[in-house]
């Protein structure tokens, strides 16, 4: 009403808005009502060696291509300022179904401007993110799609993931719609866009997965999507009891559990990459590696040191479990991989005795719902403190693609049936 108490008609926009979110409100409610996240990745302050020149993020258009996991009928893009000092405002973001991910061409007919709160541009306040509104789009399981948005200003600090293993492209000038981007330049990491939600099936559910770079898929091939994540999408979509179970890749090369290194520590990041995400029902931790191969890397370290990273680390998990539980999520951990012979790290008896120690821990009943025993699959039999020569990318730390497939195959898909 105005202020003198008379009904002031809507405008045809109001209409329009109040429409279309009665068509959307009719959908979800048809599909079951559930949000669930198809797709996500952590977010981190880059590197300065992986992070743009402002100049090329002024006025300048960015487009990204992501790989969901599962489908849906209805879209909302999850854009992101949550390491930005300043507010940050797109002054438009599309999504398309790409043509391919070695091209910034899209199909110009599946091409849709998405608003946020009735609105075409967002700003989003400093250290924030904002969910756009529900757009009718079909998104096929496996699939990929493009998110194309357009900066005028570049951010008071950048919010990445520098471990896409995707090309993004960019280039000056607003060509949100454009069907291709011709001349503009390539890298291999993702900016400012954080997660992809869908209203899929009504028993839709998603795992998130906490992780480092073995998670974050480092050795992986460069929009290839063959991380153990990607692998473990792939078989819970073949399987019907698991159609709609979505993977969400929570991963950062080089985090730790206890220390803010590459991306905030995985405590810290917990709430964000896991709780605040859509529809999870699953948290699988892969971490651990880092915090141990640190303790010693510029030298042997008394044993009361050792005593107390592992005490440090277990106490983190019980940390995570704990959190999980209070808001639903069933805790899935899984045992660290071996890392013997890495030239980076190059763990001695008293570091590898740590790994046993932790991963003991995680088997133990009454500690984490469930387990993956990643460690038994990927060691070597004759050499337990290093990774199978065939499931090794040649760093004797990180897989390589076929170990990847192996751990992906290892994950028991009857955790997530319902």
């Amino acid at each position: 009403m105005s202020p003198q108490g008379k009904i002031v008609p809507l405008s045809f926009t109001g209409l329009l808005l109040v429409a279309l979110a009665a068509s959307v409100a009719r959908q979800i409610h048809a599909n079951g009502g559930r949000w669930t996240g198809t797709w996500a990745a952590s977010e981190q302050i880059p590197e300065p060696q992986n992070a743009l020149p402002p100049e090329d993020l002024r006025d300048a258009t960015l487009r990204q291509i992501f790989h969901v996991s599962i489908g849906g009928s209805l879209v909302r893009v999850r854009v992101s300022n949550a390491f930005g000092n300043e507010p940050l405002h797109f002054t438009a973001v599309h999504i398309a179904r790409p043509l391919s991910p070695e091209s910034p061409e899209i199909d110009p007919a599946t091409d849709k401007a998405l608003a946020f709160s009735g609105s075409g541009d967002v700003t989003v306040p400093a250290g924030a993110e904002y969910v756009s509104d529900p757009v009718s789009y079909p998104l096929a399981p496996l699939s990929n799609i493009a998110v194309t948005f357009h900066l005028d200003d570049p951010p008071a600090g950048e919010t990445a993931h520098p471990g896409s293993r995707e090309t993004s492209y960019y280039i000056h000038g607003d060509l949100v719609a454009a069907a291709n981007l011709p001349g503009a330049k390539r890298v291999d990491h993702w900016f400012q866009i954080s997660g992809i939600d869908v209203i899929a099936g009504r028993e839709s559910r998603a795992i998130a997965v906490v992780g480092d770079s073995i998670t974050d898929g480092h050795a992986s091939t460069t929009n290839g999507n063959d991380r153990w994540t990607d692998v473990l999408a792939e078989r819970l979509h073949g399987f019907a009891a698991t159609r709609d179970v979505s993977v969400l890749n929570e991963g950062i090369g080089g985090n730790h559990l206890l220390t803010n290194g590459l991306g905030p520590n995985a405590l810290a990041r917990f709430d964000r990459d896991v709780l605040a995400q859509s529809g999870v029902r699953y948290v699988i931790i892969l971490e651990g590696v880092n915090d141990l191969g640190d303790l010693t890397r510029l030298g042997e370290v008394p044993p009361e040191k050792h005593a107390e990273m592992v005490h440090r680390i277990i106490g983190t998990y019980g940390q995570m479990i704990a959190r999980g539980h209070a808001a639903g999520i069933e805790v899935i951990g899984a045992t660290i991989l071996p890392y013997g012979g890495s030239t980076y790290y190059d763990p001695g008896p008293s570091s590898e005795a740590d790994r046993r120690e932790i991963n003991e821990w995680i088997r133990a009943r009454g500690h984490f719902d469930a387990v993956v025993d990643f460690d038994a699959v990927m060691r070597d039999p004759t050499r337990q403190d290093r990774l199978l020569a065939k499931y090794d990318s040649g760093d004797h730390l990180h897989p390589s693609i076929a170990g990847y497939r192996a751990m992906g195959s290892a994950v028991p898909l009857g955790f997530f049936q319902r």
